[in-house]
């Protein structure tokens, strides 16, 4: 039987109702909180702290994260990360009820929020591919399936709620959120158990995470699949930055048409994310994640030339499609062809490039309408993710990844099997073979395999399961 007509295993239902509940409740909170923190002050400093400290878990922590989650049990990992979460957003809440909530206290929750996110992440998406076998097309399609359940929670009946529940009182939005929490940690810890990775001799703790960083800069293939979120993330901050006084300024449109242009690029994400495994059949994972990136660039080239809300509102479609396409085939590429013992580390560092990069887009969006007009920041962003569409074409190509994905099908008794080596987390050590540091040998054909592979429903990006909460 091919991996085409296998079907996803019943666990992978109990992770997608967790997944959609605590994306609901993200959407919920991603509405709320700026304005529950609105209701504290109107200092845009201070707004921007509390939103700052949800991201420093990751530049600070990203990379040590990971290889803690590479020597931990990940399914108990992700529960008690959850539970504990839900634990956590009780003390706001409280403090809501009883008017002695403040900026400081919001701050230092999203700060732990963030951490329990970077440990629910990494190892949601170290898991997944352990309960799928590393199968690519079962991989591909837990992603896209993941990814539209996200969109559509998060984006669609999240923010609504969001405000609906903050008009009955400040501490509601956050009581649902923790339950979110709780009920994804219930649903997780069902999950079945999965093999823990080989037990490698245990290094230092700095010297692991090191190893894992150098395992993605080393490799061409897995380094292309993280600088495109990493050079994404700069080129969207960008527009986000200043997409809402463009929508006012050059399009004519207030806030419910606003809300409107989001909505048409959650919706495009939604189509993206259904056909992803469609275009990795038909182009080759490596060529559709080109055009993808393509897409996303010259979808903002439009965006930034649109002169009303309806051409402007298409083009955050097509962007949206491009990108929710793109979260499907990257992260589920990545899944099958790391090491389970590297899992955690390749995934946190990717993460951790994206994360960093995202508040110099805000900066560079913010400089470059200053110092020019609103358009500016579209027109570089449109550059910037060309260009970069450009550069990784060849570092994601489909030969790449036909190698890498032969390479993490080999026996596991083949000695040049990508989990076998003397020292498996050694940043010389390339598990393709095309990797430089690694003598080039010729494998045979696996025509069953090639066929697997272009039949698939396409790779992933560093999404996975780690969707699951808090993304």
């Amino acid at each position: 039987m091919t991996s085409n007509a296998r079907k996803l295993p019943t666990g992978f239902g109990r992770l997608w109702t967790a997944q959609t509940i605590s994306s609901l409740g993200d959407g919920v909170s991603h509405a709320a909180l700026p304005l529950l923190a609105l209701t504290l002050t109107r200092d845009p400093m201070a707004l921007a702290v509390v939103t700052a400290a949800g991201t420093l878990p990751w530049l600070l922590f990203g990379v040590l994260g990971g290889a803690l989650v590479d020597r931990w049990d990940r399914r108990r990992t992700m529960w008690v990360t959850d539970a504990a979460r839900a634990a956590l957003l009780a003390i706001p809440a409280a403090a809501a009820a009883l008017d002695v909530l403040s900026i400081p206290l919001l701050a230092a929750v999203a700060f732990l929020l963030g951490l329990g996110g970077l440990f629910f992440d990494t190892a949601a998406t170290a898991y997944l591919p352990d309960l799928l076998g590393r199968d690519p097309a079962l991989l591909e399609r837990a992603n896209s399936r993941l990814r539209g359940a996200q969109t559509a929670a998060s984006g669609f009946a999240g923010p609504p709620a969001g405000s609906a529940l903050l008009a009955l009182g400040r501490a509601f939005p956050l009581l649902a959120d923790a339950v979110s929490f709780a009920l994804s940690a219930l649903l997780v810890r069902s999950l079945p158990a999965t093999p823990r990775p080989v037990p490698q001799a245990r290094e230092p703790l700095l010297r692991q995470a090191r190893a894992g960083a150098s395992y993605v800069f080393r490799d061409q293939l897995l380094l292309g699949l993280a600088l495109r979120p990493a050079v994404g993330n700069i080129a969207f901050l960008a527009v986000e930055t200043v997409l809402a006084l463009f929508a006012h300024d050059r399009l004519g449109i207030g806030t419910f048409g606003f809300g409107l242009l989001l909505t048409a690029e959650a919706t495009g994400g939604l189509l993206g994310a259904a056909i992803a495994s469609f275009l990795g059949r038909r182009l080759g994972i490596g060529t559709a994640l080109t055009c993808t990136a393509a897409v996303e660039g010259l979808a903002v080239l439009g965006l930034a030339t649109a002169s009303n809300p309806y051409v402007a509102g298409l083009a955050l479609a097509v962007c949206g499609a491009g990108m929710g396409a793109t979260m499907v085939l990257g992260p589920s590429l990545r899944q099958a062809i790391v090491p389970a013992h590297l899992m955690g580390r390749v995934a946190s560092t990717s993460r951790m490039l994206a994360m960093c990069a995202a508040p110099f887009g805000a900066f560079l969006g913010g400089w470059l309408a200053t110092a020019h007009d609103v358009r500016t920041p579209l027109y570089a962003a449109a550059g910037l993710l060309l260009t970069m569409t450009a550069v990784t074409s060849t570092m994601t190509s489909n030969r790449r990844v036909e190698a890498a994905l032969r390479a993490a099908a080999a026996p596991a008794d083949d000695p040049d099997h990508p989990g076998r080596s003397d020292r498996p987390d050694h940043p010389g050590r390339s598990d393709r073979p095309d990797h430089p540091g690694r003598s080039d040998h010729p494998e045979p054909q696996d025509p069953v395999r090639r066929s697997a592979v272009q039949g698939s429903e396409g790779p992933l990006t560093g999404a996975g399961p780690g969707a699951a909460k808090k993304r």
